[in-house]
Order: structure tokens, then C-alpha cells, then sequence
């Protein structure tokens, strides 16, 4: 694919992209035209998904990018400056679970440090590193993939069963919607509508295959967000249903 088709469409990029939910998100908004970016850290992987993309038709690109490093998020920045100059939308999918046991009074403090340094911080690097490109878009849009394991008010309603306890991945969820409020708060006002996703139990690496949705139906929703209208929400959580209490 030329980059000149990547001044005329819309460009996106995708974390994590390489397999899973994230994958099947690039994919639908290939499909819906874009030009979507693979952010992955293995490079086999990476490619072998901009290549399967771009067997279906999407103007895909790989995009070597480690959410953990400094310099690789600063590297995959250059690269979508020099590739399309803006970005119009950031789907923040790449997350770890952390690993396991998770049990609170037993926990290992490093699975727990690992899955806010992926979930939380590494958000926070990619968001803030891309910021100057989508703020050259007229729509940007960003979109936080998140879980309702991390809704407080979901683990807390008597009979709603919402995973297993883990202190690491849930409470970085947890994390991860308060910091979607809050870049939400700072950027009210301007273009940028950021928004929190839950793509629902979906059968990915992630969980051992054990979910009840496919990556396809995980990312519908991820899709919608990233494609809102100028007068959409921002600062929301959602799944497929509508809303999801925080």
C-alpha cells in the first residue's frame, strides 16, 4: 500500500494488534476503509498480521511498539509522522493479565506491578506520545480497551459475578477507566473523545481460550468508539449493551 493512501484515509492505530481482539479491531477498520496501523512487539507476529490484513484488502502497516519502553513508543511516534503526519484514532488494546495466583493476601507484588506498568502506564506513554498527531486530526478519537472486572460497582452488586478475584489485572482496569475520566476532564473541550471499552468475556491467549465471544464480537464495540460522531460521548464506558457502570 502507498503512503499516499494513508494521507487520504483515515489512520488509526491499534496496540496489541497482532492477534486477538486487537487484531479483529484493525480488521474492521480496514474494512471500513482506514489505514490501520499494527502496534506489536514481536516482529514475526506483527507481520504475519499486517500481511493476513492486507491479504483481506486494509491498507495495514506494522508498527513495532513495546507500550513499556520510552523508546519504542517514541520510535513508533516518527514512524506515523513520517507515514501519515496525524493519527485519527488510538485504540489502546495491548494489556497483560499479570499472571497468576492473584489472590491479595498471597499475591507476588511484581504480577501486580507488571499489569499497571502494561495496563495503566503504558497507556498513558502511548496516549501522551500521540497526542501531537491526533491532535492534527479533525475527529481523533481515542478508545481504552478496559474489562468490567474492573467496575467497582459491578464487583460489588450482590449476585453479579464478574471474574475471579486477581489484584493485579482487575484493580489495573479499575486504574484504567479512572485515568480515561481523567484525560477525558483535561481534553473537555477540545476535538479528542476518549472513551473506556469492555469487549465482554471474549475466548483470546489472555484467558487460556476460555471466553464465550469471539475476538470478533470483542471488538465491535472497541470499532464503534473509535468511530463516533463529533457530537459523541467521551469519558464513558461502554460494552456491546450501552453503558457500564463504573
Amino acid at each position: 500500500m502507498s503512503e499516499t493512501n494513508t494521507v487520504n484515509n483515515k489512520v488509526a492505530l491499534v496496540t496489541g494488534a497482532n492477534k486477538g481482539i486487537g487484531y479483529e479491531i484493525a480488521a474492521g477498520l480496514g474494512a471500513l476503509g482506514w489505514s490501520v496501523g499494527v502496534g506489536a512487539r514481536d516482529e514475526e507476529r506483527r507481520e504475519a498480521a499486517v500481511d493476513k490484513l492486507r491479504a483481506a484488502g486494509a491498507d495495514a502497516f506494522g508498527v513495532p511498539l513495546d507500550v513499556t519502553d520510552d523508546a519504542s513508543v517514541a520510535a513508533a511516534a516518527r514512524l506515523l509522522e513520517e507515514r501519515a503526519g496525524r493519527l485519527d484514532a488510538l485504540v489502546n488494546n495491548a494489556g497483560i493479565t499479570g499472571g497468576g495466583p492473584q489472590e491479595p493476601t498471597t499475591v507476588d507484588v511484581d504480577r501486580v506491578r507488571a499489569a499497571v506498568e502494561t495496563n495503566v502506564i503504558g497507556v498513558i506513554r502511548v496516549t501522551n506520545a500521540l497526542l501531537p498527531l491526533l491532535r492534527r486530526s479533525p475527529s481523533p478519537r481515542i478508545v481504552n480497551v478496559s474489562s468490567s472486572v474492573g467496575s467497582l460497582t459491578l464487583q460489588t452488586t450482590p449476585g453479579v459475578e464478574v471474574g475471579p478475584i486477581a489484584v493485579a489485572y482487575a484493580p489495573s482496569k479499575t486504574f484504567l477507566n479512572a485515568v480515561t475520566v481523567q484525560y477525558a476532564k483535561e481534553l473537555a473541550g477540545t476535538d479528542i473523545l476518549i472513551n473506556a471499552v469492555c469487549p465482554g468475556f471474549t475466548a483470546t491467549d489472555l484467558n487460556g481460550f476460555r471466553g464465550v465471544r469471539t475476538p470478533q464480537q470483542g471488538a465491535v464495540a472497541a470499532i464503534r468508539l473509535a468511530t463516533i460522531p463529533d457530537d459523541g460521548p467521551t469519558g464513558h464506558f461502554f460494552d456491546d449493551e450501552g453503558e457500564v457502570p463504573w
